[in-house]
């Protein structure tokens, strides 16, 4: 084994790791770290590169669907949820925070501290269909980006974003809209995996 290339668990291998409900064809690289495996589903095609952390213990939950790519270094911190619905997708570095704590100084912080002295807030994040993040983005609790929008590289999503907006900035601002030619795409390529001769498993794209 090259021991630079850690690689990725076998899908036997991810089956019997506890996770609540786990797809076909989904790898994910062996030097992640995952906690809260029970509250954990994932879809079909499913690719999570080096370095994630994903933390979704006690109320914390994760769902990802189908046709999903997680960068190398991101971290979802799922304390009140995580949702990544088909297609969607996050670059290289990527932080999505389900809880914070309060910085105003009128509450004590972090996750040492009993709760009852500190000022958390949360909510769900929830990121639509054939939504994109761009690379060190940070995603603030209790939020939805819509179905088909792009936030760029190193953005700040403080608030819901509307479906099919090319968003970047700290915060996040509208910039023009996305095109929806992905949509004819997506229906090629599920036609294309509808076909009886091609009944088998779509191959994950190589590693880029």
């Amino acid at each position: 084994m090259n021991p630079f290339n850690p690689g990725y668990y076998t899908e036997q291998e991810l089956r019997g790791f506890g996770f609540n409900s786990i797809g076909q064809n989904v790898r994910i690289a062996k030097n992640c770290t995952i906690i809260g495996l029970e509250n954990i589903t994932i879809g079909d095609n499913v690719r999570i590169d080096a370095f994630c952390s994903i933390i979704a213990d006690k109320q914390g939950w994760v769902t990802l669907g189908s046709f999903i790519h997680i960068g190398g270094y991101c971290l979802l911190s799922a304390g009140d949820g995580i949702r990544m619905d088909d297609f969607s997708g996050l670059s290289q570095g990527v932080h999505i925070y389900s809880r914070t704590d309060d910085y105003t100084g009128k509450f004590l912080t972090n996750p040492t501290v009993p709760e009852q002295y500190t000022g958390i807030t949360g909510g769900t994040v929830t990121l639509g269909r054939h939504a994109i993040i761009g690379s060190t983005s940070v995603i603030l609790p209790k939020l939805t980006i819509g179905d088909g929008s792009s936030v760029g590289a190193l953005s700040l999503v403080t608030k819901s974003l509307d479906p099919w907006g090319v968003y970047f900035g700290s915060p996040a601002k509208k910039l023009k809209n996305r095109s929806k030619r992905l949509l004819t795409l997506e229906a090629e390529l599920m036609a294309d995996l509808t076909r009886p001769a091609d009944n088998l498993p779509l191959p994950l794209p190589t590693i880029r």
